[in-house]
């Protein structure tokens, strides 16, 4: 049987926490295309890693954080009033960018499969 960590299931907690704020309580702009992906707790659960995918174009992802960042103590007194600990995780916000890195390889892949096929052929 498979089992969780505390600091997992309190992450994933977290995550589904900050979705919802940032889905149902924020109005910036930057931030609208923003999917939260992971979230690490520390073992202490006085710091959480908050790790974000955002689409669109380099400066868009850059402007996702800025805008993530201006709005860290507000998505902070939500989670601390939302979430049942002794003391609310201090968030820090990372840029998750596995989704582009697996697209690139799925990309990479496709093309070493279309070569074989025209080395196949020759």
């Amino acid at each position: 049987m498979l089992e969780y960590k505390r600091t997992d299931r309190v992450g994933q907690l977290i995550r589904e926490i900050i979705s919802s704020i940032l889905l149902e309580e924020t109005n910036d702009p930057r931030i609208h295309f923003v999917s939260i992906t992971h979230v690490d707790v520390s073992q202490d659960f006085k710091h959480a890693k908050v790790y974000f995918s955002a689409l669109g174009s380099e400066q868009e992802k850059e402007d996702a954080f800025k805008g993530l960042k201006s709005a860290q103590g507000f998505i902070q007194k939500k989670l601390g009033r939302k979430i049942r600990l002794r003391n609310t995780p201090e968030i820090a916000f990372k840029m998750d960018d596995s989704i582009e890195r697996g697209i690139h390889i799925y990309e990479l892949l496709g093309e070493i499969k279309s070569e074989e096929k025209l080395n196949k052929e020759e």
